[in-house]
């Protein structure tokens, strides 16, 4: 789990117990702890899932589908994020050109 996405930056790693499946697991990251649980419990969730719907029986294979199924959901999301930015991008134009000259400039 990177610094990026979740405000760690500078944060010491910590080691989080998780369970996930009825299994425990330590995991050392640098990201908060309850960010780490959310996580986990989002994985078992989406594993359960698949061992649910009565198609897959082996543990191994079912978390090989809920990592597909997480990972369809993550690109899905950065495309989303790309598409909304480039939206952005366009309003910011229009809305420059509808200011005056002087309030045109981007200031840091």
């Amino acid at each position: 789990m990177s610094d990026d996405q979740q405000g760690g930056a500078g944060r010491a790693r910590t080691s989080v117990r998780v369970t996930i499946l009825g299994e425990e697991y330590t995991i050392r990251t640098d990201a908060s702890p309850s960010h780490t649980r959310d996580v986990a419990e989002h994985v078992d969730r989406i594993i359960r899932q698949v061992m649910g719907s009565g198609s897959v029986v082996e543990t191994h294979k079912a978390a090989i589908l809920a990592a597909l199924q997480v990972t369809d959901e993550l690109f899905r999301e950065r495309a989303e994020s790309r598409q909304l930015s480039e939206a952005i991008g366009e309003l910011t134009g229009d809305v420059k050109r509808w200011l005056p000259p002087t309030k045109r400039e981007v200031r840091e």
